[in-house]
């Protein structure tokens, strides 16, 4: 899929990290994310990015995602569980999508699975969206950005050319085995 149109993003901020580095905040500083507040402001039916989902992104998602957005809730990985979705995310009004095995290149998570910052989860879904260049553009905002796709390269490209979601789960079984 090509570059149609920049994909929506929203970001619900939980308020618990440290301000200065939040990619969430610079995100919204940078007019790269609409910054929300706890249940709303986002439109029914938004693709929303969730760990606990059993469902994996893909690109069969991306009309969702380009017509009604995309949203990550920004909130502490020390204190994150299923309860702190629910509350922030109004869940009957979101299609939840958990990311295929990543590592994370912040400098507070370098080398950490599954650990990425709030842009690198949302850099990390447009690109499997086929929105390669929204994707660099956002990561742009950081001198340590460009190391994520560095860094995921082969399993993003595996992500983005799987057209279905069984195609992801097996293109992810190369990098990582289910527990």
């Amino acid at each position: 899929m090509g570059e149609e149109g920049l994909i929506p993003l929203f970001v619900v901020h939980a308020g618990e990290c440290d301000r200065k580095k939040c990619t969430a905040l610079k995100l919204a500083r940078f007019g790269k994310a609409n910054l929300l507040r706890a249940g709303g402001g986002f439109p029914p039916g938004v693709l929303s990015l969730d760990p606990f989902s059993p469902r994996l992104l893909s690109p069969e998602d991306a009309p969702i995602a380009r017509r009604k957005g995309l949203l990550a809730l920004d909130c502490s990985w020390d204190r994150v569980d299923q309860a702190v979705f629910d509350r922030h995310l109004a869940r009957r009004r979101v299609e939840p999508r958990s990311l295929p095995y990543l590592v994370a290149a912040n400098p507070v998570k370098f080398g950490q699975p599954f650990r990425l910052s709030t842009l690198e989860a949302l850099a990390a879904a447009l690109y499997i969206l086929g929105g390669k260049k929204q994707a660099a553009d956002l990561l742009g905002i950081y001198n340590w950005g460009m190391r994520f796709i560095e860094v995921n390269r082969e399993p993003l490209e595996d992500y983005a050319a799987a057209p279905v979601e069984a195609a992801v789960r097996r293109a992810q079984a190369d990098y990582w085995m289910e527990p």
